[in-house]
Formats: C-alpha cells, sequence, structure tokens
C-alpha cells in the first residue's frame, strides 16, 4: 500500500475548503478535520495557518512553471510558443479554479504581511514571470516584440491579461475568452492610435 503523502493532503483540503470560506474563517481544526489528520500532523509541516495557505497558493505558481515547460514547444517559432501560453495558463485556472481564487487572495492579502513574507511571495511569483518572459525573450529575438522593455515586465502585463481573463470573464461570451484574443492585444493593443497621438 502507498504511504500517504500527508503534507499534499493537507494542502489539497485546504484549497477544498477555501471555495465554502475565507482566511479568516477556516482553522486548522477544520483544515485537519478535512485531511482526516491530527491537528498535530499539521504542525509538523507547517509553521501556522499563513505558513500552510502561503505554500498552497505559491504552489500555483510552481505548478504553471511546470505546465509552461511540458506544454509550450520548445523549438517553435515565438507566435505558437506565445499562443500555447495563452491557451494553457488560463485552462490551469479554469481546472484548478480554487488554488487561483487562493492565489488572488493571498495576493491582495500580501499587503498586509510583514516584508518578509512579501519579498517570500515576490521570490516564488519570480519563476513564473520568468518563465513567461523566457517567452517573451524569443519574441525580441525574432523582432516580433520590442526590445526596449526588459521581457519580465513585458510579462508582468501579459500574466495580468491572463489573470483578469481567468478572474473577470468566466462569463463572457466565447469571442471574448479567445486564446487569440489576448495575444492580439498583448501584442498589438487596443487603441487604433500610436501611444503619442492619444497624449496629446
Amino acid at each position: 500500500m502507498p504511504r500517504r503523502d500527508r503534507r499534499r493532503e493537507i494542502m489539497a483540503a485546504a484549497e477544498r475548503l477555501f471555495t465554502s470560506r475565507r482566511y479568516h474563517e477556516l482553522t486548522t481544526d477544520d483544515i485537519a478535520a478535512a485531511a482526516r489528520v491530527g491537528k498535530g500532523t499539521i504542525y509538523r509541516y507547517f509553521k501556522d495557518k499563513e505558513d500552510l495557505f502561503f505554500q498552497v497558493a505559491t504552489s500555483g505558481f510552481d505548478e504553471m512553471c511546470e505546465l509552461l515547460n511540458r506544454k509550450v514547444p520548445e523549438g517553435a517559432p515565438f507566435g505558437e510558443q506565445l499562443l500555447s501560453a495563452c491557451s494553457e495558463i488560463p485552462r490551469f485556472f479554469e481546472r484548478r479554479r480554487q488554488l487561483f481564487r487562493m492565489m488572488q487572495a493571498e495576493d491582495d492579502r500580501m499587503q498586509w504581511c510583514s516584508e518578509a513574507m512579501r519579498d517570500r511571495w515576490t521570490e516564488r511569483r519570480k519563476g513564473l514571470v520568468a518563465a513567461v518572459a523566457a517567452i517573451l525573450q524569443k519574441g525580441v529575438h525574432e523582432g516580433a516584440v520590442r526590445a526596449d522593455v526588459p521581457p519580465e515586465l513585458l510579462a508582468n502585463f501579459l500574466l495580468g491579461l491572463l489573470r483578469t481573463r481567468g478572474r473577470d470573464l468566466a462569463d463572457a461570451p466565447p469571442r471574448l475568452r479567445r486564446d487569440e484574443l489576448i495575444v492580439d492585444l498583448f501584442t498589438r493593443g487596443a487603441g487604433r492610435f500610436s501611444g503619442n497621438e492619444v497624449m496629446r
């Protein structure tokens, strides 16, 4: 019989419970009961409830990095890689809606956390930003992406678009949720005029 991965079971229970209750409404007793472990077992793997939620939320960054490594075709041209990333990340958000909600809640909560916790959050998120920036760097080399803006900054803009799609467009008409629309908005923008014309 395979050995139970109690750490993973505790994290999965916290993720499930988060769909029905907010962070401050959940107790470690609730999570222990849902994971079918003793409360002391939680403290064997996590410092406290805050650490548990932090680790669950940041595991989403790791999972998305792994997903991009597996699904984005390595030798493909930039456009194909970008479309693949813009397809896979929203699908992840749809499949793992509870985890996505936890990531959003933790991101919002970071403004009230200690500087050390915010730094840990930023450090864990950097992996995902770097994975998307690597795709955009390929676009720079191919001349499809502007070179005057750091790829990491562009990656943050793109991840913001994808987050908005996952959070705010769940009930939007299918044409507004198309992966190609996100790619088009990111690569060509929303305006009909250049930035200089708009600023006049």
